[in-house]
């Protein structure tokens, strides 16, 4: 028979010694004694009948079974948070915070102004972006880390139930060089197959922007050999502007660049592929900043 009677102050001392990794520390940030913390955690351990922890050398290290367990516990003391945010968030926004995951390159055309602008607006809500790949960012908003995550399709990984995934826009991709290049005539490059007598900046093989470009070469029976692979946007637009070879990037991303005459789209015949942009997010879990954020910036009539 399961106990209704549960002692949250186990599962507190369980969660701060398996996020300290040591019971001296975990001692030290709960203000209370070695013993007390190893007394709990023993006590735990005998009422779940399972060990938790590993005991070493340089302090303890968590058990198949003991991170099953913080999985469920992390969760929990995070929808914690999440309720108290939700009664101190006031609907004037005077307190609050907005937490948003989401590749760094998706950031900088699509919702840097947004943020300013309602940051402007509710300077008092404190407002934090968190960078990362696509599984680490839906951790994050598994555990209510992050409010919610724009990134670009697909979406690969496993959601939780009640989590949603909305298309807000598609973007196109395109090939780019320096402006007045040394190192080709622009005018002569019309097509997919006027790219192999050139140095490439691509992507890096196996990610889906590549995966997307090699298909399209592969039908058009392109071989591609003069590569330099690099893994963020950022990068291949700066070694686009050193005059390193043609890059291949999001048009949205160097739209400044194109205005500024820093930087010049090349003319290709054939069609290149887009990316749709996504919003994740668990409608049961969002407080009054992100709501509020969702429903004035995020162009689309989201499920709330």
């Amino acid at each position: 028979m399961y106990k209704s009677n549960i002692n949250l102050n186990l599962y507190k001392t369980f969660y701060d010694v398996a996020k300290c990794g040591s019971i001296s520390q975990a001692a030290k940030s709960c203000y209370t004694s070695q013993p007390a913390i190893s007394k709990s955690i023993k006590k735990l351990e005998e009422e779940l009948d399972t060990q938790l922890f590993y005991r070493n050398l340089s302090g303890v290290e968590l058990t198949d079974k003991g991170r099953e367990l913080l999985y469920f516990v992390e969760k929990s003391f995070n929808n914690l948070i999440i309720a108290e945010r939700s009664m101190l968030e006031t609907e004037n926004l005077e307190r609050g915070k907005l937490s948003i995951g989401m590749p760094s390159n998706i950031g900088s055309f699509f919702l840097f102004d947004k943020i300013m602008d309602f940051h402007q607006k509710f300077p008092n809500i404190e407002i934090t972006i968190i960078t990362g790949s696509t599984s680490n960012l839906i951790n994050l908003l598994d555990t209510h880390k992050v409010d919610f995550v724009i990134d670009t399709s697909p979406i690969n990984v496993r959601l939780d139930e009640g989590m949603k995934v909305t298309k807000l826009k598609a973007v196109q991709y395109c090939f780019i060089v320096k402006k007045d290049t040394r190192i080709l005539k622009t005018s002569d490059i019309t097509s997919l197959k006027d790219l192999v007598k050139y140095p490439l900046i691509l992507p890096i093989s196996g990610t889906a922007n590549r995966n997307d470009l090699d298909n399209i070469l592969k039908d058009n029976n392109i071989n591609i050999q003069n590569v330099i692979n690099i893994h963020t946007s950022e990068m291949i637009i700066s070694a686009v502007k050193k005059d390193l070879g043609i890059g291949y990037v999001i048009y949205n991303l160097v739209e400044n660049e194109i205005k500024s005459n820093e930087i010049e789209v090349l003319n290709i015949k054939e069609k290149l592929p887009t990316v749709d942009i996504n919003i994740v997010y668990d409608p049961y879990f969002l407080t009054t900043a992100p709501k509020r954020f969702i429903e004035d910036y995020i162009d689309y009539n989201l499920e709330l």
